[in-house]
């Protein structure tokens, strides 16, 4: 019998590069395992200017950055993705906006990390993210409405956003920062959190299970996993 062709995986990418870099390789190497041999996934990126929608974002201006990336999903549609992705937990806030005339599968990156939560046997869980992840509801909400009880950090939320926003998304891994994020997580299993989910894409290059003190579900390889899954299944 004919293999099954893989549905085209479109990615809304570029917020930033170093997390959708990332995506590629996971999407791939997810694939290569899934099919063998010399299988790689049928992937069409649009990578956006970053720059312009972190402005939007520190202005408030999530209807016009909801539009831009509405504008890439319909374009990733018309050359030919037949499931969609966005790249970036925090611009999830404008998720309905995105998928607006779209007629494709939109996998919501927060579902399989729910998923992968509630299949381990947590439901207090720690959130780390921009400051607009841990501090809107657009995420949490959806969690919540899955059965997790949602903490996040109390203290020191400016850093550990500016550690995303001035390092980590330009590339720079400091061991500071990663004690910083270390500090973060401890606190958050002292008010009882058993695992905490690395909540913004950058975020998996600081920490992972082998520098965390809870385990970490991290949502760009939970999300590209997804991805694969959707398209070939």
């Amino acid at each position: 019998m004919a293999e099954t062709a893989m549905k085209a995986i479109g990615l809304i990418g570029g917020m930033s590069w170093e997390s959708t870099a990332h995506y590629y390789r996971i999407l791939n190497q997810e694939t290569a395992t899934r099919r063998g041999g010399l299988h790689s996934a049928p992937l069409i990126v649009h990578s956006l200017d970053f720059a312009p929608i972190a402005a939007m974002q520190s202005a408030g201006q999530w209807d016009e950055a909801g539009a831009a990336l509405n504008a890439a999903a319909r374009g990733l549609q018309q050359a030919g993705a037949q499931v969609l992705g966005l790249a970036t937990n925090t611009m999830h806030v404008v998720a309905d906006q995105v998928t607006q005339d779209i007629a494709i599968p939109f996998i919501h990156i927060a579902d399989p990390t729910a998923d992968a939560l509630l299949a381990d046997g947590y439901d207090r869980i720690g959130l780390l993210g921009t400051r607009f992840t841990m501090e809107m509801s657009f995420y949490k909400d959806r969690l919540t409405a899955r059965g997790l009880d949602v903490l996040v950090p109390e203290v020191d939320r400016t850093n550990l956003n500016g550690i995303i926003y001035e390092e980590l998304c330009k590339g720079i891994v400091r061991e500071p920062s990663r004690l910083i994020y270390i500090e973060a997580i401890e606190r958050l299993a002292a008010r009882g959190a058993q695992a905490v989910i690395l909540g913004c894409t950058e975020i998996g290059m600081l920490v992972d299970d082998s520098t965390s003190p809870l385990p970490c579900y991290d949502t760009t390889d939970l999300h590209a996993r997804a991805l694969v899954d959707a398209a070939i299944n």
